[in-house]
């Protein structure tokens, strides 16, 4: 399907730049609201529900007005959460029965950037067709309903409790974490009321950082993209670990006592590999095109199954739902555990790895002994729009003679940014110096094929 708003994860882009303007989001809004009104067959007199919620961006007040104005507009009602992580808003739809969930966020993106993300009333995100749909609407003109049908909105007052509640129910009621120092980085996003809570309320002693938003701060030197305020935290307090999520709460990124950190490969193993031991692993275990070779191969040993579908959490999930699995995730801390949650959650994943630790009775390290990561180069190149590494013989012969250097001991992944101008060269093997020297070798050879 050609999208011309839709990415791969709703509409994003920098705040008064199209798509991400008052008046493009009121028409999105509305578009949606209408072709949603059009597939739900409600009673008479009732109006489809939307759920609305937002990260700590500044310019998430304005988007969210737009957004009420247009949905409004359409005879949808609104509920509105306030700032919750987008796992939140997809729990929530399901929870308060509403016909959609919508998301104003941009994940782990500066607080110049916004966009806006939706659910369906699965707590999934919205099929193809649905956002097809959606995009077509939006070259319709806007009108208003008459006043009698105009969409109502009113505010969950108990949606951080019904959350916190959410996530604890993730972690089985026999176990506690009491004992336990956690430092807990909320990257001055969505979970700085709800995250710390959690974690606390299961017994352990936390010390939050990046807990203090002020609209302008989220993701700033801190949370899952930039770990090293949480490295110093875990030392200064002497913790056992430390627990890192972006600005709306879907990755994972953990530090052990050591202040030595854990990506979401490494934290996806150790979810895998606990339930391998339970006996409770459906099937195998979902990772992407940038999955490291050595969590493959780790997971080889242990005899599960490890499939690779496209980069983004959304094709993982698609691959999960083909398989009949329940686990995978990528390295950047998108995790998921359809058991637990129909998206990936920062949150309920800690959780799942908090589990099998204390199952164990081990640490992070002493859970990850068997998997060593194999050394991994990733390089952008700029390229001219249009321009297809495909179609270069020079390319072609490079990338092959680079996996002939490497000694079957790596592999190579070119791939375009879907939202930039840009090739991804990834090169990765046993041999650090061999990847970092093929790495450039091949970006060499991108950039002069481009000319």
């Amino acid at each position: 399907m050609t999208r011309k708003y839709f990415g791969t994860d709703g509409v994003r882009g920098k705040v008064g730049e199209g798509p991400i303007t008052p008046d493009f989001v009121m028409r999105l809004g509305y578009a949606a609201g209408g072709v949603l009104a059009a597939q739900e067959k409600l009673p008479q007199g009732e109006h489809p529900a939307v759920v609305i919620g937002k990260d700590t961006r500044i310019s998430g007040y304005m988007l969210e007005s737009a957004l009420q104005a247009g949905l409004s507009a359409a005879g949808v009602d609104v509920l509105l959460l306030g700032p919750m992580p987008t796992p939140a808003v997809a729990y929530l739809t399901r929870a308060l029965r509403a016909q959609a969930g919508i998301v104003i966020s941009a994940s782990h993106n500066p607080f110049e950037d916004n966009g806006i993300k939706f659910f369906s009333a699965l707590g999934t995100k919205l099929p193809d067709q649905t956002e097809q749909a959606i995009e077509t609407a939006l070259d319709e003109p806007m009108t208003t309903m008459a006043s009698a049908q105009l969409g109502k909105a009113r505010r969950i007052n108990d949606a951080a409790g019904r959350y916190i509640e959410f996530c604890k129910s993730a972690f089985p009621n026999e176990l506690d974490l009491r004992g336990l120092k956690i430092v807990v980085d909320c990257a001055h996003g969505a979970t700085y009321h709800v995250a710390p809570p959690v974690f606390h309320e299961l017994g352990a002693e936390v010390f939050a950082i990046g807990d203090r938003p002020d609209g302008l701060n989220i993701n700033r030197e801190c949370g899952a993209t930039s770990p090293q305020a949480l490295q110093e935290a875990v030392k200064r307090h002497r913790a056992d670990l430390g627990i890192a999520l972006d600005g709306d709460g879907d990755r994972l990124i953990m530090v052990d006592e050591k202040g030595e950190v854990y990506d979401g490969d490494q934290l996806l193993y150790v979810i895998a590999k606990h339930r391998h031991q339970q006996g409770l692993l459906k099937g195998g275990v979902v990772g992407t095109q940038m999955t490291n070779l050595g969590m493959e191969h780790a997971l080889s040993k242990l005899k599960i199954p490890f499939e690779r579908a496209k980069v983004g959490d959304r094709y993982v999930l698609e691959m999960l739902n083909q398989r009949g699995w329940q686990v995978g995730g990528e390295g950047s801390g998108h995790i998921l555990c359809l058991d637990r949650h129909s998206t990936g959650d920062g949150i309920v994943s800690a959780l799942q790895v908090l589990l099998a630790l204390r199952m164990a009775k081990a640490t992070l390290s002493e859970f990850t002994r068997d998997l060593t990561l194999y050394p991994q180069v990733l390089i952008n190149v700029p390229v001219i729009k249009g321009f297809d590494f495909r179609d270069s013989v020079q390319i072609q012969a490079k990338v092959a003679e680079a996996e002939c250097g490497l000694d079957g001991a790596g592999r190579v992944l070119l791939r375009a940014s879907g939202t930039e101008p840009l090739l991804r060269v990834m090169v990765e093997g046993k041999s650090g110096e061999k990847v970092n020297h093929w790495a450039g070798v091949i970006a060499d050879t991108v950039r002069q094929a481009v000319g």
